[in-house]
C-alpha cells in the first residue's frame, strides 16, 4: 500500500492581483479560493496534506480554513519561503515517511478529484508526471529588443499545470542538489519538474490536464474563475437531477 502526500502551496503574495488580500484567500462563490483545491485533495485517495502558507498566516489558515471547513487530512501547516522552490523544499523536509508526493498550487481551485487519481496512478507507474494542456495559440520567441527570432512548432508545446507528482525520494534528492546551488537564479526554476529534469536528468511524463485548471494571477482570472465555477456547479446539478430521475 503506497502512501501519498500532497503539498498545497499557498504562500504567494499575489501582487499582480492588485488586492490587499492574498489571492488564495479571495472569495469565490462564498468560499476562499484555497478551499476548492483542499477539498479536491481531501476527497481523493491521498493520505495526508501539508499546507504551505505565507509568513504569519499559519494560525489564520488553521482557524479560518482547516477548522472552519473540517479538513481532516491536513496534518501540517508551515510557512513558506521567499521563492516557490523554497516553499516546496521546506515542505519536503517536513514530510513524514511517504512514497509519493503531489505538489499543487493552491491558486488553482479547479483541480478535480478524478484528475488527482489519474496523477496518482501514473506517478506510481512512471515515478514522475505532471498535468498540462496543449497550447492553442502560435508561440513566438522574442529577443530583448522585441524582435521575433523564431516560431516553435505548436504541436509539441504544452502549458504546464499542477499537480506535479514524483516518487518522494527522487524529488527530495533533486531538491537537495538544487538547494546546494549558490546561485539558484541561474537556471530560472519555475516549477518542480524543472528541478527534477535539471538535477536528476530523468524523464517526466506529461498527462493531459484540463483547460479549466487555471492559476489565478490577475483580476481577470478571478472573473474567469467565477464563470468556470458557475458552469461546474450547473453541470453537477444537472447530473444530480438525472441521478434522482433514474
Amino acid at each position: 500500500m503506497n502512501k501519498i502526500t500532497a503539498i498545497i502551496l499557498a504562500a504567494g503574495q499575489g501582487k499582480r492581483m492588485n488586492s490587499q488580500v492574498a489571492k488564495q484567500f479571495l472569495i469565490l462563490q462564498e468560499k476562499p479560493v484555497l478551499y476548492y483545491s483542499l477539498k479536491a485533495f481531501e476527497e481523493s485517495s491521498v493520505n495526508d496534506i501539508i499546507l504551505v502558507t505565507g509568513d504569519g498566516q499559519v494560525d489564520y489558515c488553521r482557524e479560518n480554513i482547516i477548522e472552519t471547513y473540517h479538513f481532516k487530512k491536513v496534518t501540517k501547516i508551515i510557512e513558506g519561503g521567499k521563492e516557490r522552490y523554497d516553499s516546496v523544499y521546506r515542505a519536503l523536509l517536513k514530510v513524514e515517511p511517504t512514497d509519493y508526493v503531489l505538489i499543487h498550487d493552491g491558486a488553482r481551485p479547479f483541480i478535480m478529484k478524478d484528475q488527482i487519481e489519474t496523477v496518482i496512478k501514473h506517478v506510481i507507474e512512471d515515478k514522475a508526471c505532471i498535468v498540462g494542456t496543449p497550447v492553442k495559440e502560435t508561440i513566438k520567441i522574442v529577443n530583448s529588443e522585441g524582435t521575433i527570432t523564431s516560431t516553435p512548432n505548436r504541436n509539441i508545446l504544452w502549458s504546464a499545470q499542477t499537480p506535479q507528482a514524483f516518487e518522494y525520494k527522487l524529488i527530495k534528492e533533486a531538491y537537495d542538489v538544487f538547494n546546494a546551488e549558490i546561485d539558484k537564479s541561474r537556471i530560472g526554476i519555475t516549477d518542480d519538474a524543472m528541478v527534477y529534469e535539471n538535477y536528476l536528468k530523468r524523464p517526466v511524463k506529461m498527462l493531459l490536464g484540463d483547460y479549466n485548471n487555471i492559476k489565478l494571477t490577475t483580476p481577470e482570472d478571478l472573473l474567469l474563475a467565477e464563470e468556470i465555477l458557475k458552469r461546474i456547479l450547473y453541470e453537477k446539478n444537472i447530473k444530480k437531477e438525472q441521478f434522482f430521475q433514474d
